[in-house]
C-alpha cells in the first residue's frame, strides 16, 4: 500500500524537497518502478538528471538508501547536496570514519549513504548496512561493472553478491553510456531481476561534431592550439599521456590553463579539480583520468589530440560539453597513426603460466589464500593478481571476490583455458572498439548518426549540422527496416557466432558479435555466412 501510494507523490516530493518543477523524461517513469518495487536500468545522458531518480523515491520509501559511487569528490558533492536539501546523508570511505558514517545510517539519521565499491568488500561494512534493512541501492556509474566496457573496474564485479546479502532491495544502476551488450553483462552481474530497461536520449543536438585529419603531428598540434586559444569559454582538451597534457598546456599562453593527470601528486590534482569548478579555470588538459565526477553545465568545447580506445569512451568525454543546452562543439584532431598508440596501450593478453601458478596454488590450499602471501610467493603487484584473479573468477574457478578455489571438480588447467579465451574475446572486443573508433574519424557519413547506431539508437537521417553534413544537400537516409538484417536484429554469422545488428545501410551491416565485437559487413559478401535467427 505504502509503494502505490508512493507513486502518486513523487513530482510533490521533487517541488517540496528538492525544488524541482517538473521531471525530466525517464526519470518519472523510472521512479515509478522503483518504488513499485522493480529493479531499473537507467541510461541517461551526463546532465541528464540521474540522481534524481533514486533520491526522489529514498523518500519514500522506509529504510536508507545505498549509493554506490567510484570518486570520493562526487560521493561528497551528492552529499553537501542532499545536506543543504535538508536531507540526511553521509559518504563512508577512507577519508573519515567509517564507524561513525555507519553509526548515523543504524541510527536512522542519514537517509543517503555514500560507498565506494571498495568499502563493500568489507564484510564488517556490509552487515552492518543489512542490519539498517535498505530501502533501495543505486549503483552510479553502472558500465564500471563491465568487463566489456570502456572504463571496467574490478571491484565493481562483487556488488552482486552485495546486493544479495543486503536483501536484494530495488537497484537501480545507472550510466550515461552503454552499448547493448555492456547494458546485458550489467543486468548479468548484478544480478538484476526482470529489470525495466529505461534508455534515454543518447542524442546530444546541441553538440557539433567534427573531425580534422592530420598527417604531421606538429601540424595537429598547431592547429589544435590555435583552435583553443581563439575560442571563449571554457575547454577541456583530452589527450593520450601524461607527457602531452604537459606539453599541450605549456603551450597555451594567455589562457588560465593547467594539465589533469595521475603523474601528479593527489594535492595538485584536487587543486586543478577545484580551480576548474570555480570557473577559475579556462582550460584544463588532461588524460582520460579527468573523468567521473566533472560537475560544470558550461563546458564549451572538448577537442580531442587524438582518439581514445573506443567510441564509448569519446561519447562518455564529449557528453561533458554543452551539459546547460547550449551550443557546444566536439573536435577530434586525428592521424591515422593514433591507433597504434592505442593498440599499445590496451595492455597485453594476460600470462597464461603466472595464471596457472595461481590457480595450482589456491586450489591446492584448499582454503581462503591470503592474497598478500600470494603476491610475495609470486613477486606481483596487487594490480596484477588483481586482474589474473578477475579472470579466474570469471571463469567460475574462484568464488566472487575471494582467493579460494570455487569447484572441486574444475582442474587448474581447464580453468587457466577458459579464462585465456575470456581475455582473448576481450581483446577481440577491444580491438573491434578502437576499428569502430577509426570509422568514426574516417566517415564521410553523418557523425552524429554513426555515434547513435554505435549506441543501438536509430537515427534514420542525417543531421545536418556535422561537419561532413554541412554544405550537403541533405537527402533522407533510406530505410532499411524492410532489407534483410533490419536495425537490432539477431543474427548469425558461420564463424563469429551471435550477433546483433547495430547499423545498416543499403549496401553493408555493422554487427556487434559477442566474440569478436563490432565487424562492418559488406552484404554482396555475406551470403550464405550471416542469416537473421
Amino acid at each position: 500500500m505504502r509503494r502505490a501510494f508512493a507513486r502518486f507523490r513523487l513530482g510533490s516530493t521533487a517541488r517540496r524537497v528538492f525544488g524541482w518543477q517538473g521531471l525530466r523524461p525517464g526519470q518519472k517513469e523510472a521512479m515509478r518502478h522503483l518504488v513499485a518495487g522493480r529493479d531499473v536500468l537507467l541510461v541517461m545522458p551526463t546532465g541528464g538528471g540521474k540522481s534524481a531518480v533514486y533520491q526522489v523515491p529514498a523518500l519514500l520509501l522506509d529504510g536508507p538508501t545505498i549509493v554506490v559511487s567510484p570518486l570520493i569528490a562526487l560521493q561528497r558533492d551528492q552529499v553537501m547536496s542532499l545536506l543543504k536539501a535538508g536531507t540526511g546523508a553521509v559518504a563512508v570511505n577512507s577519508t573519515q570514519s567509517v564507524d561513525k558514517g555507519l553509526d548515523q545510517v543504524t541510527a536512522g539519521t542519514a537517509e543517503f549513504v555514500f560507498l565506494s565499491p571498495e568499502q563493500l568488500a568489507k564484510p564488517e561494512v556490509v552487515e552492518r548496512l543489512a542490519a539498517a534493512r535498505p530501502s533501495l541501492i543505486a549503483i552510479d556509474e553502472a558500465h564500471c561493472v563491465s568487463s566489456w566496457g570502456h572504463d571496467f573496474r574490478p571491484d565493481y564485479l562483487r556488488l552482486g553478491q552485495v546486493i544479495e546479502k543486503l536483501g536484494h532491495p530495488p537497484v537501480v544502476a545507472l550510466t550515461a553510456t552503454a552499448a547493448p551488450n555492456v547494458r546485458a553483462e550489467i543486468v548479468r552481474s548484478l544480478g538484476l531481476r526482470n529489470p525495466v530497461e529505461i534508455v534515454r536520449g543518447f542524442d546530444r543536438p546541441n553538440l557539433t561534431l567534427s573531425a580534422r585529419r592530420f598527417t604531421s603531428e606538429d601540424d595537429r598540434r598547431r592547429a589544435l592550439v590555435e583552435h583553443a586559444l581563439a575560442a571563449e569559454g571554457l575547454t577541456l582538451i583530452y589527450v593520450p599521456t601524461r607527457r602531452d597534457a604537459e606539453e599541450y598546456c605549456a603551450l597555451l599562453e594567455g589562457k588560465r590553463a593547467e594539465p589533469y593527470h595521475a603523474g601528479l601528486k593527489t594535492a595538485d590534482r584536487n587543486r586543478t579539480h577545484a580551480r576548474f569548478a570555480a570557473g577559475e579555470l579556462d582550460v584544463v588538459v588532461a588524460t582520460s583520468a579527468f573523468g567521473m565526477g566533472i560537475d560544470r553545465p558550461d563546458v564549451r568545447r572538448v577537442l580531442h589530440a587524438g582518439p581514445p580506445e573506443s567510441p564509448d569512451s569519446y561519447y562518455q568525454e564529449i557528453g561533458r560539453a554543452g551539459r546547460d543546452g547550449r551550443p557546444a562543439e566536439a573536435i577530434l584532431f586525428y592521424r591515422p597513426e593514433d591507433l597504434g598508440l592505442r593498440r599499445f596501450q590496451t595492455g597485453g593478453r594476460a600470462d597464461p603460466e603466472l595464471l596457472l601458478r595461481i590457480a595450482v596454488l589456491v586450489r591446492e590450499h584448499g582454503g581462503l589464500v591470503p592474497a598478500g602471501e600470494l603476491r610475495d610467493l609470486l613477486g606481483v603487484g596487487t594490480t596484477r593478481l588483481t586482474a589474473l584473479a578477475n579472470l579466474l573468477e570469471r571463469a567460475g574457478a574462484l568464488v566472487p571476490g575471494e582467493l579460494r578455489w570455487a569447484r572441486k571438480r574444475l582442474t587448474a588447467e581447464r580453468a587457466v583455458e577458459k579464462a585465456v579465451e575470456l581475455d582473448e574475446v576481450r581483446h577481440r572486443v577491444d580491438e573491434s572498439r578502437l576499428d569502430m573508433m577509426r570509422s568514426y574519424a574516417e566517415t564521410t557519413g553523418c557523425r552524429r548518426r554513426f555515434l547513435l547506431e554505435y549506441f543501438g539508437e536509430p537515427y534514420g537521417r542525417s543531421c545536418g549540422t556535422c561537419d561532413t553534413c554541412r554544405g550537403v544537400v541533405q537527402e533522407a537516409v533510406p530505410d532499411v527496416d524492410d532489407g534483410p538484417f533490419p536495425l537490432q536484429s539477431k543474427v548469425e554469422h558461420t564463424a563469429w557466432g551471435a550477433g546483433t545488428v547495430m547499423s545498416a545501410d543499403p549496401d553493408r551491416v555493422t554487427v556487434l558479435f559477442d566474440s569478436v565485437g563490432y565487424k562492418t559487413l559488406a552484404l554482396a559478401a555475406v551470403d550464405g555466412l550471416l542469416r537473421r535467427i
